[in-house]
């Protein structure tokens, strides 16, 4: 071959048919290069290949199968032409061709190139040797015959000697360009040089990069998060991009400029490529090509964060919110009216003087959100009530206790500032990383040069915002929105993350204009993420110090109670007590029926307003129906089938009556106070139907 086509396939796998060594192939090749170069003058140094080999055995076969036949003539006929004849049908045929067929079929013979045999009129498949290109010429690896597969040896007799050892342990194999690992496939780039990758030089934010020189093996060695992506990346491309990392630094180890200028050296093909924390920008997307992004983006902006918490005379009633405040008064309002409905009229301690009897009911109410109330309830609907509300209010109570527990123990932070523009009025000092393009953003949004200051560490930016802009310090530090976490991450507890307040595409590597490993890194890329080895990388370099938990924003501590949280239990209590009323009605008017029908609603209330003497509750306290001093003896009168049940208050103000079938309404006795009705009064106004 020519010495450029040689040259190409260095390293190059390849199969050809084993032939093996013979004095006849010997003889037959002095020959053929005699003859051959008597013929072609021109040509020099040409051999016969396998082919021409097989050629020759081919020729010697049928020559063996013609004396097979016999001598008998091969005369040959010419055939008759069919209607769709082609010009193969003008050929003469011998009769004696079956014959020949057969007699070269059963043929066999160890020939030139090997062993002939032919079946089903195929050449049987002969030991196959696998060379790979070195130099000028091929190197053995391994050999393949039909009976054992792939063998590292042959005998003398050319027959492979099948061992598990010879299996697997092959001559060694020179790849394309002179490597000893398997590639993966084709090479970028095709010449054979690697590529020189930059890498910034940092001293900030070393997670994403770091360069960092060994001094025993005198080599720079660069680790981070970005060289760990753009690794696994080129593990998943289909072919081997060999590379080397190459500091943008200077003699003395220290950075050569800004970012603009590192991603500035790949357009003037000082690297073919830059791997690092660098941020998509439209002027950089000018001049070279990004991949995909691996970060998120935005610009955002970092600022102190203040304690608002418990410095508020209201603040007692910050667990709860509006709307939970006023339905729990409501309900207890509610829950005291019903319980009064429910034990006026059997209650004693819900009886007396109008003002009285409300100022129970709220005392009564609202004493049972600490569960102080004394008042006893003794209708069996009050008590299904109060299990109820009293449920209620535990579990109220309980709340607001744990959330006003948490509100007080722990931070309330707030941010000191939410808008830049706000910073840009009041003249306030900002920060930003160096050699970063933040810088730049905020010198368009308005911020004077003299206002803005290059930090170099997150040390600087610590102290620098502790200070503020009165002491020489700055206000908020502005910077991408990695970096920001990383400086949350460790100051988590002092500062506070607000925005994004740019907008940009987040952070990617940097190729030469329409290079064609752009579409096949940003595919690699997204392999990557959609995988957990994107999480086990950013495990192993953004690893949280201590007790930091959120660094995205504002902590606020406790969410505030709202009406949702407990619009269940408010509505249970609010169907237990309506049902508790439509019982208690049902029952009063099913008894006082019959005044209902001749007295009219009035009446009702009248009655309603007089206690019910014929109550189990009166009934088992008759020292209840008088003072401690003014007993009174409950006795029947033998002249009328009216129990006699005098009752009245300490000063004796008040009588009762009760309506019994067939019978007139007794007489009163006296003291009566001019403000109630007698029931004889009574009767006379609502005369009963004989």
């Amino acid at each position: 071959m020519h010495s450029v086509v040689l040259n190409s396939m260095q390293g190059v796998l390849g199969v050809e048919t084993e032939v093996p060594i013979t004095m006849e192939l010997t003889n037959f090749r002095m020959k053929w290069k005699r003859q051959f170069q008597q013929d072609n003058p021109a040509i020099i140094d040409f051999d016969c290949d396998v082919f021409g080999l097989r050629a020759y055995d081919a020729t010697f076969a049928l020559a063996l199968a013609v004396e097979q036949v016999g001598n008998a003539s091969f005369d040959f006929q010419k055939r008759n032409p069919s209607f769709n004849s082609t010009d193969l049908d003008t050929f003469k045929a011998s009769q004696y061709g079956p014959k020949l067929v057969q007699a070269l079929s059963n043929t066999t013979f160890k020939g030139l190139a090997g062993e002939f045999s032919l079946k089903d009129g195929q050449l049987q498949p002969s030991t196959f040797k696998i060379v790979n290109v070195n130099g000028n010429g091929v190197s053995s690896v391994a050999f393949w015959t039909p009976e054992n597969g792939m063998v590292k040896t042959l005998n003398s007799t050319n027959i492979s000697v099948l061992s598990t050892s010879e299996k697997f342990d092959l001559i060694p194999i020179i790849w394309p360009g002179g490597l000893l690992s398997v590639p993966k496939g084709w090479e970028i780039p095709t010449n054979g040089k690697r590529l020189k990758i930059g890498v910034p030089v940092k001293v900030a934010f070393t997670e994403f990069v770091k360069v960092a020189k060994n001094l025993s093996t005198n080599t720079t060695d660069v680790t981070g998060f970005s060289i760990d992506v753009f690794k696994a990346a080129l593990e998943v491309l289909p072919y081997d991009l060999p590379f080397d990392f190459i500091p943008f630094a200077k003699p003395d180890g220290t950075s050569a400029g800004t970012y603009n200028d590192l991603v500035y050296q790949v357009y003037l093909e000082e690297f073919d490529a830059v791997v690092g924390d660098i941020t998509i920008t439209a002027n950089r997307s000018l001049y070279v090509d990004f991949t995909m992004p691996y970060t998120e983006s935005g610009v955002v902006m970092v600022v102190p964060i203040v304690d608002t918490g418990s410095k508020n005379a209201w603040f007692f009633l910050k667990p709860l919110t509006w709307d939970l405040w006023l339905t729990t008064f409501c309900f207890f309002v509610y829950i005291g009216f019903v319980i009064w409905v429910l034990e006026h009229q059997i209650n004693e301690d819900f009886r007396g003087p109008p003002s009285h009897q409300v100022g129970t009911s709220f005392w009564f109410s609202f004493s049972t959100m600490v569960f102080s109330h004394k008042e006893r309830v003794v209708s069996n609907l009050g008590r299904f009530l109060m299990i109820i509300w009293v449920f209620v209010v535990l579990v109220l109570s309980q709340s607001y206790t744990a959330n006003l527990a948490s509100l007080l123990t722990a931070e309330q932070l707030r941010p000191t500032v939410t808008d830049i523009k706000d910073l840009i009025r009041s003249g306030d000092s900002v920060g930003y990383m160096k050699n970063s393009f933040v810088r730049e953003l905020l010198k368009e949004i308005g911020f004077h040069e003299s206002k803005l200051k290059a930090m170099i560490s997150m040390e600087d930016c610590d102290q620098a915002l502790s200070k503020g802009s009165e002491k020489g310090g700055i206000t908020a530090f502005v910077n991408e929105t990695p970096n920001i976490k990383l400086f949350l991450a460790k100051y988590c507890s002092k500062y506070t993350m607000i925005g994004p307040i740019f907008k940009t595409d987040g952070f990617a590597f940097v190729f030469p204009k329409r290079s064609p490993l752009v579409p096949d890194i940003s595919q690699a890329m997204l392999n990557v993420t959609e995988r957990e080895k994107t999480m086990n990388i950013e495990n192993k370099w953004f690893s949280r110090e201590g007790n930091c938990q959120d660094v995205s924003g504002p902590r606020v501590s406790s969410n505030i109670l709202g009406l949702e949280s407990f619009w269940g239990l408010f509505l249970i209590a609010g169907v237990a007590s309506i049902l508790a009323l439509i019982i208690f009605v049902a029952s009063f008017l099913y008894k006082q029926r019959h005044i209902l029908k001749h007295a009219g609603v009035r009446a009702m209330f009248e009655i309603f307003n007089e206690k019910d003497l014929n109550s189990h509750a009166f009934k088992s306290s008759p020292q209840r129906n008088g003072s401690a001093g003014d007993q009174v003896e409950v006795k029947a009168s033998p002249n009328s089938n009216w129990t006699e049940s005098p009752f009245s208050y300490s000063n004796h103000a008040d009588k009762d009556f009760a309506f019994l079938d067939g019978q007139e309404t007794p007489s009163t006795t006296s003291h009566a106070s001019p403000d109630i009705v007698p029931t004889t009064e009574l009767a006379r106004r609502y005369p009963r139907n004989a």
